[in-house]
């Protein structure tokens, strides 16, 4: 059984997923996600979900992977993402699922093998 982080972080794992999922569905590119509002609401979704799941993370979990992992940085995103949705950057968007998804999508890997 699993400890309630490594729950959480499998469930992290499976919105990563789901971006990849989504990026290889509608392309990689940019031109594409920005003139495509379904796109940019799947993966915008996902990284608010995976904001949410980062919070509940215990803290010290949080605390000894902070070397790994920015989990505020997460938080922050997801309130961005919820809060700011209308006029959130669309680049930060894109650069967060292309860039910081893949190696979060690793670390959790990492953590649960």
């Amino acid at each position: 059984m699993l400890s309630p982080d490594l729950q959480r972080i499998t469930s992290i794992l499976a919105y990563c997923d789901e971006i990849a999922k989504t990026i290889a569905r509608y392309g990689e590119n940019y031109a594409i996600f920005d003139n495509d509002a379904d796109y940019q609401r799947s993966v915008s979704f996902s990284i608010l979900q995976i904001g949410e799941l980062s919070g509940g993370l215990s803290q010290e979990y949080r605390t000894a992977t902070s070397d790994q992992m920015q989990w505020h940085a997460m938080k922050g995103m997801r309130n961005m993402v919820a809060h700011s949705y209308g006029s959130m950057s669309r680049e930060i968007i894109w650069e967060t699922a292309m860039t910081n998804i893949p190696q979060l999508a690793e670390f959790c890997r990492s953590q649960l093998s």
